[in-house]
């Protein structure tokens, strides 16, 4: 259980990314700087921590964990491209097919399929999402280009999750998190040149977005998942990653002050209880396992 709450808590503190963007297109920054802020601001916090708690790591892991990077920076920029394109209602449906994707994954390289409960979480968490970001009841509007890079950000999150149970799984959360941090820095800087750096008003500017969705994007989240990922496996930490729906639906309303209808408040509790079903069955087994 201790291990699900991890993931659980670094599917939430994505949740809270989203807020902050839109906080920051506010002020009028652009979403190359944006992202670019987080990785960069993101990556200086993680070093501190390494530099105090980091363990040494074979140069096959650096390899393979700065690849993992390089998924996690393709899920940033593909969703944003998605977001551009098509409203964003239909963006958060397009990127949380990555429930089914990961399931899917989790099946094909263990070889079975799988368990009953995980099939029916997810057919609930699909049907939630629709609900709570508006695509039922509302019409879409369907772009090419936008459900592309959508269904590409599904897939590159679901990998992300992936590998960060597959990739050094007794490596220490931290060093793990560092690498693929750096991997992911390096691709979005491949992509979205820094040239804002030179401009010292954007840079300050920018700092304080940069501070926080580098510290709820790129450092919670990879340790809570390098710790807890490998300990519960892909199919079950792709399903509490839908955790992140309800935070952006409950920081939407609380902190950007938009309006939520009750069939969306209806897709977060059914969100909330597809996230707890497939815990049940663990929680009647240590029951079960006090009571001998």
């Amino acid at each position: 259980m201790k291990y699900a709450i991890y993931v659980f808590l670094g599917s939430c503190s994505f949740g809270v990314l989203s807020t902050i963007v839109k906080l920051a297109y506010g002020e009028g920054y652009q979403p190359h700087e944006v992202v670019l802020a987080q990785y960069i601001f993101g990556w200086l916090m993680m070093s501190a921590i390494m530099l105090k708690k980091g363990v040494s790591t074979t140069k096959k892991e650096k390899i393979q964990l700065l690849l993992a990077g390089i998924m996690t920076a393709v899920t940033s920029i593909t969703y944003n491209i998605s977001l551009s394109h098509v409203s964003a209602s239909l963006g958060i449906i397009l990127l949380f097919q990555f429930t089914w994707i990961g399931l899917l994954l989790e099946s094909i390289t263990m070889k079975k399929p799988p368990s009953l409960v995980k099939i029916i979480t997810i057919v609930i968490i699909l049907f939630g999402t629709a609900l709570a970001g508006g695509l039922i009841g509302s019409k879409a509007e369907w772009n090419a280009t936008g459900v592309i890079f959508g269904l590409i950000s599904a897939v590159s999150y679901a990998f992300s999750i992936y590998f960060n149970g597959a990739i050094a799984p007794n490596l220490q959360s931290i060093t793990k998190g560092y690498y693929i941090g750096t991997g992911a820095l390096i691709a979005v800087a491949i992509v979205f040149p820094p040239t804002f750096l030179l401009h010292i008003e954007t840079v300050t500017g920018l700092a304080k977005y940069g501070i926080l969705l580098g510290f709820f994007g790129l450092v919670i989240p990879p340790i809570l998942f390098a710790a807890g990922v490998p300990k519960i496996g892909t199919g079950l930490a792709t399903i509490l990653g839908a955790a992140e729906l309800p935070v952006v639906i409950l920081l939407s309303m609380f902190v950007l002050k938009e309006d939520v209808s009750g069939v969306q408040w209806m897709g977060v509790l059914l969100i909330l209880m597809a996230l707890i079903l497939p815990q049940l069955p663990q929680v009647k087994r240590k029951k079960r396992t006090s009571n001998i």
